[in-house]
Parts: structure tokens; C-alpha cells; sequence
């Protein structure tokens, strides 16, 4: 393949280069040392050494020029009085599963607003694998209409693709959609990502940046994040499976990344400065806390454990513990060295880190715990319960939403640092941060905030 080749004379030209610069160096050092110069003559050539692998080999910076945010169809909307009737019409569920999803859709931060696909809103509910593959177009079509318009970059640009869906995973595969949908180019790397879970978008922005990173030339990368409700359906009567009812919607979000500072006139809006990805899976108990399995009747779904709770707060500690020491500030480190010899506990203030946080839209208390944990008040959250408000759990695509809403209220400023805290089944945790590089007018006509942004945050309340 072209792009194989000339990763290979890439290479090679690099090895070439690092000889010779050896070469020339030691070269330069005998020489130095038979002229009986002083020695400090001998840290020129170390200098223009280390010049001249800061200039040649010098790693590009990825950069997120824009992404984009599907807004389903107004047809699809789904009120939650018109959710409630229908679990009594399916006939499926009986009075306990039914006053159970009652309590937990009443009580969890979902507004009117969220959508569900046609194959959900059908009685009975049975979605079959066409209707799935019907669901899968309606959300990256549109979203990457959105993404190349605004972006001004063609599908036969990119250079790598990658699409996360956890639950669901055909052949062929999600990213082959995409690809023959747009006639992609026979030398691009795309990736199929599933059963990841909310940490699956920071996941795919790691294979991008290794991708980009390794290229000298101008390359683009996309990355789609969406679920497939439809396959999470779940028909029974353990309450461990019933939440995926209650919670999950429709939702899809596409990132264009790149290794360039510039393409063309379009500058890109984000630098990626840190990414981390830690998991659990050794252990059993996190393991085990959230999976897909079938119930005592043979139907199935997918099981949340009443201890993921605590295994998720394991995680993201021993996750920040590694976070921390890469984005706090000085004084913040110092507080906490000082406090742990002290043998006293202290929650480093993250919010001096970044001045936005971006975390999976899952429950109203999951996402005031996070924020407790990481030392938030609660107006940093606001991005992520209007989103959970809004559209509902999303899954990985919720956090690109929020970034949007933070976009669309116009509180991203250059220099601004934004975190995206990514939590998955495994259990998993992944981590980025992307700094602001430039003001920009938000475009509201291409925002799902659009047309519903003066409402928020007030009628959360």
C-alpha cells in the first residue's frame, strides 16, 4: 500500500538521519579533543546535536480541528409519561419491573426531551439485526454529513478511521458502514471498537493520536462514538438489567483529529496535552460489576451490580492518583506530599488543573459523585447534568455533548484546559486533556444546543 511505503521510508529516512548525526557529532568531539580546545568547546556539538533532533524529530502535536453532535429527529422524541405508558402496553413487565423503572426514571435527571429509536417504540419491542443496522444509520450519517461540511475536509482524506459502539457489533463491521457509505480511499486503517462501554471515545482518540504521531505528513483521523440502544432492551424482570430502559438514548458524536497546526484556512480549536488509561479487569469484583448476560428465563441484558458503586470509586482514585502528578499544579502536589507525611487525607483540587470537566452523562448522583470526588462544586457539573437532562445517557458520545454545550454557552476560551474522565465496563478509566488554542464563534446553527440552550441550566430545576 502507498501509505505502508511511505511509513517505511519514513523510518528508514530516520535511522539514516540519527547515524549520520552520530556520526558527525563524534566527529566534531575527536576533532575538538586532537585541537586541544578548551572543553567547553565540546557542548557545541552536543548542542547542535540535540537541535538538530528537536527540529527533524521533533513528535507532532495532535490537534482536534472540530467535531460533531447528532440531534435526532423531532419524531423520535420520547416524553417520559409516554415512556411509562408504554412499558404497560408492551405487556412484558409486570408490576414490580414497572414501579421500579417509574422510581428510576422520576429520579434521574432525564427531561422530556431524549429520543429512542423506531424499533423501541413498537409493541411488541423486538428489534431485529435490520432494524439495528437502520438505527446505526441514523445516527452516522447525519453526524458526519454535520463534520465534513463544517470542516471543509473530504471522507476520502482520511487517513484513519474508528468507530466505538459497545453493544453491538455486526458484520461486516460499523466502520466498514462508514467506509462504504462514503467511499473511502483502499488504503485507510479503520477500527471496529465494541464492548468498551463510556470510556470507549477516550479509547479511540488514543488509537488516533499513536496513528498520528508516527506521521510526518499531513494526516487526519476520525473517530465516531455512538450506542445502539436497540440491542439493550431488555424484556425481563431483574431490576439489575431493567436500567438500560430507563437510562440509555440516542446519541452519536464524530471527532476529526490531525497532526498539523494549520489545514488549509481552517485552524484546529483543541490540542491534546495528556491522555491516561488505567483498568481493573484483575479484579473480580470490578469485573463483575457490570456485564451482559442472560437472566434466569434465558433473555438477555446487561447487568449493573448494587457494588460498582465502590468499585468505580476504586478505580477513579487509583486513576487520579496517576492523573495527578501530570496535570496539577505545583502547589497541589505539594499539599498532598505534605498532608501524606502527615498521615492526614487530601483531596487535590482539580479544578486549578482544568477549567472544564467533561464525565459520562450515566446517573444524576454518579456524575455529583464524581464531582465530589474530584473536589468540584456542583456549577462545574453543569455540562454533564444538562446533557443527562437533555439527551440522556449516551454513552462514550455524551462527553463530546457536553463539550458542545460548553461551546454553545460560549465558556471555552483559549488556553482553557478541558478534562474528559471516561468510565467503562471492564472496569476501565480513561482520561485526556485537550487545552483550547483558539476563541471561535460558535456556530449554534450546527450545535444540538441550538435551539433549546436558553433553558439551560434553569429548567433542570
Amino acid at each position: 500500500m502507498e501509505t505502508s511505503h511511505q511509513d517505511h521510508l519514513f523510518s528508514m529516512l530516520h535511522h539514516y538521519c540519527s547515524l549520520l548525526s552520530l556520526i558527525l557529532s563524534t566527529a566534531m568531539h575527536i576533532l575538538i579533543f586532537f585541537s586541544n580546545y578548551h572543553p567547553m568547546y565540546h557542548l557545541i556539538p552536543t548542542f547542535i546535536t540535540l537541535l538538530f533532533h528537536r527540529l527533524i524529530f521533533s513528535t507532532p502535536q495532535i490537534r482536534i480541528i472540530d467535531f460533531s453532535c447528532l440531534k435526532p429527529d423531532k419524531h423520535l422524541r420520547v416524553p417520559i409519561a409516554s415512556l411509562l405508558e408504554h412499558f404497560n402496553l408492551v405487556k412484558r413487565f409486570d408490576k414490580e419491573s414497572i414501579a421500579f423503572m417509574t422510581k428510576v426514571i422520576t429520579s434521574s435527571g432525564i427531561g422530556e426531551e431524549t429520543h429512542l429509536p423506531p424499533a423501541l417504540r413498537l409493541i411488541p419491542v423486538s428489534p431485529t439485526h435490520e432494524d439495528t443496522i437502520q438505527e446505526s444509520h441514523m445516527l452516522f450519517f447525519p453526524t458526519l454529513d454535520e463534520l465534513f461540511a463544517k470542516t471543509k475536509v473530504s471522507p476520502q482524506e482520511i487517513d484513519l478511521l474508528v468507530v466505538n459502539c459497545s453493544g453491538f457489533c455486526p458484520s461486516p463491521s460499523l466502520s466498514s458502514i462508514v467506509v462504504n457509505r462514503y467511499n473511502m480511499r483502499s488504503d485507510v486503517k479503520n477500527y471496529n471498537i465494541s464492548g468498551m462501554g463510556c470510556s470507549a471515545g477516550v479509547l479511540g482518540i488514543d488509537i488516533a493520536n499513536r496513528f498520528l504521531m508516527r506521521r510526518r505528513e499531513r494526516a487526519y483521523a476520525l473517530v465516531v462514538s455512538t450506542e445502539i440502544v436497540s440491542v439493550g432492551w431488555y424484556n425481563g424482570k431483574d431490576q439489575r438489567k431493567l436500567l438500560l430502559n430507563c437510562l440509555f438514548r440516542m446519541g452519536c458524536a464524530a471527532v476529526l483529529l490531525t497532526n498539523q497546526r494549520q489545514t488549509g484556512t481552517l485552524q484546529p480549536k483543541y490540542r491534546l496535552t495528556h491522555l491516561l488509561r488505567t483498568q481493573n479487569a484483575y479484579d473480580d469484583s470490578a469485573y463483575n460489576s457490570a456485564s451482559r448476560e442472560e437472566d434466569d428465563e434465558g433473555i438477555t441484558g446487561f447487568s449493573i451490580q448494587r457494588h460498582i458503586g465502590k468499585a468505580v470509586a476504586d478505580l477513579v482514585t487509583s486513576h487520579l492518583r496517576l492523573l495527578g502528578p501530570m496535570i496539577l499544579p505545583w502547589e497541589e502536589k505539594f499539599k498532598y506530599v505534605m498532608y501524606r507525611l502527615l498521615h492526614k487525607k487530601y483531596v487535590p483540587n482539580f479544578a486549578k488543573a482544568m477549567k472544564h470537566l467533561c464525565i459520562p452523562s450515566s446517573s444524576q448522583t454518579l456524575i455529583k459523585t464524581a464531582g465530589k470526588g474530584l473536589g468540584l462544586h456542583e456549577n462545574a457539573l453543569e455540562a454533564a447534568l444538562a446533557t443527562l437532562h437533555r439527551y440522556g445517557n449516551q454513552s462514550s458520545s455524551s462527553m463530546l455533548y457536553q463539550m458542545a454545550y460548553l461551546e454553545a454557552k460560549g465558556k471555552i476560551k483559549k488556553g482553557d484546559r478541558v478534562l474528559q474522565l471516561g468510565i467503562g465496563s471492564g472496569l476501565k478509566c480513561n482520561s485526556l486533556v485537550l487545552e483550547c488554542v483558539r476563541d471561535f464563534e460558535n456556530d449554534l446553527k450546527a450545535n444540538p444546543w441550538g435551539d433549546c440552550l436558553h433553558q439551560y441550566p434553569a429548567c433542570m430545576h
